[in-house]
């Protein structure tokens, strides 16, 4: 009876012919991880036995697995793609090594037992970790306040620099119009859909995820800032609502207003606006 094994739930599987080989999985891996792509070996995947990922993709002859393939036939894995890179480096070389002022222990630390790694979860947490205080807990950048979750813990300080304990987002909009003579009440309006977004890269994607557009700065680290990501979607209402759902609240805005002439034989004027708000997200 051949046993299924699937990396998430929500995508289908198919029954894998019989009389396959020993060994069906290809020496270099493509995966896809949360819509991040990886390229490894299936050794490195196999490397702990009894991790989840040596578990699923062993090729003992008895642990057949279909597994979750994405459009592009890709192995499927509904983590998070962002932390998963450090997940494959410890199966690389059985450590891991962190940026500086790295903000996402925490979250890392579960994924390392969601990937049943004990020994990376003891790297992950420090003996001397203990519990904040309200007033001097660590709220990650890039937490996202949509998982209703307000368990936050402490890294060591030297990880945490006073002026990272928050993040600020700046949201860029544009708009137009063209109005004719003083005696004419209509006003014809052209917004420019393109909602522009500044900030760091990693705190950018942990709040617009998927919707954030990446194409005008495509090799930012996510450690960097940016000021070139813009939004998928043209509605500034729903990136205020993104940002609300994460803990970030608004705390400037400034706008400005050019006007020009459309021709130098008319009257008529092209209105042009640019405003900027700016979101905070507060260490509480």
């Amino acid at each position: 009876m051949t046993e299924t094994m699937a990396l998430s739930g929500s995508c289908r599987t198919n029954a894998k012919e019989p009389g396959s080989g020993q060994n069906s999985f290809p020496d270099v891996v493509e995966l896809n991880v949360g819509g991040q792509v990886y390229y490894t070996r299936h050794s490195t995947l196999v490397s702990n036995p009894t991790s989840l990922l040596g578990r699923i993709f062993s090729s003992k002859k008895d642990a057949a697995h279909d597994l979750a393939r994405d459009p592009k036939g890709r192995y499927f894995i509904d983590r998070d793609g962002f932390l998963f890179r450090y997940v494959l480096d410890y199966l690389r070389d059985r450590q891991v090594v962190l940026p500086d002022h790295f903000p996402e222990k925490g979250r890392l630390r579960k994924e390392a037992e969601y990937f049943l790694l004990p020994d990376l979860v003891k790297i992950l947490t420090p003996e001397d970790l203990k519990p904040c205080s309200p007033d001097d807990y660590f709220h990650s950048d890039n937490e996202d306040g949509s998982q209703g979750s307000d368990q936050r813990v402490c890294p060591p300080s030297s990880l945490v620099p006073a002026d990272r304990k928050s993040g600020f987002i700046t949201v860029g909009y544009r708009g137009s119009c063209t109005r004719g003579r003083e005696n004419q009440t209509d006003a014809r309006f052209r917004r420019v859909p393109r909602i522009m977004i500044c900030g760091r890269v990693a705190l950018a994607k942990e709040v617009f995820g998927e919707t954030l557009n990446e194409s005008r700065d495509p090799d930012r680290t996510p450690d960097r800032y940016t000021s070139r990501f813009y939004l998928k979607f043209k509605h500034l209402e729903r990136s205020f609502d993104m940002l609300s759902e994460c803990g970030f609240q608004m705390v400037a805005c400034n706008s400005s207003v050019t006007a020009s002439y459309v021709s130098q034989h008319t009257e008529d004027k092209l209105w042009a606006s640019y405003t900027e708000y700016v979101f905070y997200h507060f260490a509480n």
